[in-house]
C-alpha cells in the first residue's frame, strides 16, 4: 500500500453552488464552530463547494448576522486538523485549493489562515505528516503519571460506614445523599470491606438492599461502583452482547483499552459469573474480522516489552505494502500487529509508517476500512497514542447534542475513577475548552448528577 486508495474527488469551486443561500451557509458555519468542539467536516464541505464569489457573500452575511469576522473565527480552529482532513479526503492540500480557487485580499487572508502547503515537501515528508510524526514522538517519550479521582479514604471505618448505609435505607424513604457520599468517596477495596461488614452486622446483602432502594441511572452508577472492577467489566461485556442487538462500541471500548492483567481478570470473572468463557460469548455474538480482532484482544497476550526498531520497520512495511483495495489482506495485517505488539513498539511502528507513506496510521485506517473493524483499530491506535484523551473524547460524545448516553457516561466514570480520571479531566478541558465538571452539570440532573460530580472530583 504505497499510497492510500483514492478518496473523494475535489472538483474545485469555479462554478456557483446551486441553491446557494449565503445566510443559510453563514448560520451553518456559526453552528459548526460554536460550543466546545467543532464540526470540521461541515466547515470544509461549505468552504470547498462554494465559488469564490459565494464565499465572499458568506463572509458578508456572517458579519451581518453575528457582528463577527468569519476569517477571525476560523482562525480559532485547529487548522492543522482541518488541513489533514482535507488532505485525506481530497488528496491535495487545502493551501493549493485556496491558491487556485480564490483571489484578491480574500485569498491572502485565507492563505495566511491556512498557514502552510501540505503538498510542499518538508525535510522528510509533507508538513501535516511531520506534525503527526512529532505527536507520536511526544507520545513515545511522555512519562505521564496516571491518577484517579477516587482514593482510599483516610481513617476508614467499615463498621461506621455499614451502619450509616443501613440507617440510610431503613424505614420509609431513602437517604440518597448518604449513600452517594459514602460509596463515591471510598476505594473499591474499601467498598468490598463494607459489603462484608454489612453482611456480618445485619445478615443482609448490601447490593440487594441498594437495588431495592435506588433506581435508574443512580442505581446503575452506585451498583457499578460496588462491584470489583473485573466483575464490573465482565458484566458490561455481557450486557453489550445481550438481546437482539450488540453494543459493539462497548465491546471495543473495554477490550481495546484494558491491560493484559485486567483482561485476564475479566476472563476469570466472566467465567465465574456466567459459566461461559468470554471467547465463546464473543464467538457467538460477533462475526468476521471483527470477531477475530475481539478474540485476539480478549486473550490478554499483548507483548509487554519495549520497542524493537528493526522489527518496527518491518511491521510498518508490512502494512504499508498491502495492495490498495485489498481490504481483507489489509485488515489481517493490521490485526496481527495492532493486537499483539506492545504499546512502546506500536508507537515506533506508527512513526515508521508515516515516514513510508506520508500518512498517519489513524487516517489510513479511517480511509481504507469501515464499520466495526475500523472502529476497533482506531480505538487501539488512539489508546496507544493517549488513553486518557481517548476516554475524554468518549465522555464528550456521550454528552454531545440532544440526549445523553448514560450507559457510556456511567461505564467510563465508574471504570476509570481510580485509574486515570484526573488525567481524563485534564485532556477534556484542554481539548474542549470546558471542564468535565461543567459538561456533567449541563447534561445530567438530580442524584445522578450529584454522584457523577462526586466521582469527577472537582472543577478544573
Amino acid at each position: 500500500m504505497a499510497k492510500p486508495a483514492q478518496g473523494a474527488k475535489y472538483r474545485g469551486s469555479i462554478h456557483d453552488f446551486p441553491g446557494f443561500d449565503p445566510n443559510q451557509d453563514a448560520e451553518a458555519l456559526y453552528t459548526a464552530m460554536k460550543g466546545f468542539g467543532s464540526d470540521k467536516e461541515a466547515i470544509l464541505d461549505i468552504i470547498t463547494s462554494r465559488s469564490n464569489r459565494q464565499r465572499q457573500e458568506i463572509c458578508q452575511s456572517y458579519k451581518s448576522l453575528y457582528g463577527k469576522d468569519l476569517i477571525a473565527d476560523l482562525n480559532e480552529l485547529d487548522m492543522l486538523d482541518i488541513r489533514e482532513i482535507f488532505r485525506t479526503k481530497y488528496e491535495k492540500s487545502l493551501y493549493s485549493m485556496i491558491k487556485n480557487d480564490t483571489s484578491g485580499e480574500y485569498k491572502k487572508s485565507l492563505l495566511k489562515l491556512c498557514g502552510g502547503d501540505d503538498d510542499a515537501a518538508g525535510q522528510f515528508f509533507p508538513e501535516a505528516a511531520q506534525v503527526a510524526y512529532q505527536m507520536w514522538e511526544l507520545s513515545a517519550v511522555a512519562r505521564v503519571e496516571l491518577k484517579g479521582t477516587v482514593r482510599p479514604a483516610n481513617d476508614f471505618n467499615p463498621d461506621a460506614d455499614a451502619k450509616a448505609l443501613r440507617k440510610a435505607m431503613k424505614g420509609l424513604g431513602t437517604d440518597e445523599d448518604t449513600i452517594i457520599d459514602i460509596i463515591t468517596h471510598r476505594s473499591n477495596a474499601q467498598r468490598q470491606q463494607i459489603r462484608q461488614t454489612f453482611k456480618s452486622h445485619f445478615g443482609r446483602d448490601l447490593m440487594a438492599d441498594l437495588k431495592s432502594e435506588i433506581s435508574g441511572d443512580l442505581a446503575r452508577l452506585i451498583l457499578g461502583l460496588m462491584m470489583p472492577p473485573a466483575h464490573y467489566d465482565a458484566k458490561q461485556l455481557k450486557k453489550a452482547m445481550e438481546g437482539a442487538g450488540t453494543d459493539e462500541k462497548a465491546l471495543i471500548e473495554i477490550l481495546a483499552t484494558r491491560t493484559n492483567a485486567e483482561i485476564r481478570a475479566i476472563n476469570e470473572a466472566y467465567k465465574e459469573d456466567y459459566h461461559k468463557s468470554l471467547e465463546d460469548a464473543l464467538s457467538s455474538d460477533t462475526s468476521g474480522h471483527f470477531r477475530r480482532i475481539l478474540i485476539s484482544l480478549a486473550t490478554g497476550n499483548r507483548e509487554e516489552g519495549g520497542e524493537n526498531l528493526d522489527q518496527a520497520r518491518e511491521d510498518a512495511q508490512e502494512i504499508a505494502d498491502t495492495p490498495s483495495g485489498d481490504k481483507k489482506s489489509l485488515e489481517t495485517r493490521f490485526m496481527t500487529i495492532l493486537c499483539t505488539r506492545s504499546y512502546p513498539h506500536l508507537r515506533r511502528v506508527f512513526q515508521e509508517f508515516i515516514k513510508m507513506t506520508n500518512y498517519d496510521v489513524e487516517h489510513t485506517i479511517k480511509k481504507e476500512m469501515s464499520g466495526d473493524v475500523r472502529d476497533a483499530f482506531v480505538a487501539i491506535v488512539q489508546s496507544v497514542k493517549n488513553k486518557p484523551l481517548f476516554f475524554a473524547d468518549k465522555l464528550y460524545k456521550s454528552m454531545k447534542g440532544a440526549g445523553t448516553d448514560e450507559k457510556t457516561l456511567t461505564r467510563i466514570m465508574v471504570s476509570r475513577s481510580e485509574i486515570d480520571l484526573l488525567n481524563i479531566r485534564r485532556e477534556f478541558i484542554e481539548k474542549y475548552d470546558k471542564s468535565l465538571h461543567q459538561a456533567i452539570e449541563g447534561d445530567t440532573s438530580g442524584d445522578f448528577l450529584k454522584a457523577l460530580l462526586a466521582l469527577c472530583g472537582g472543577e478544573d
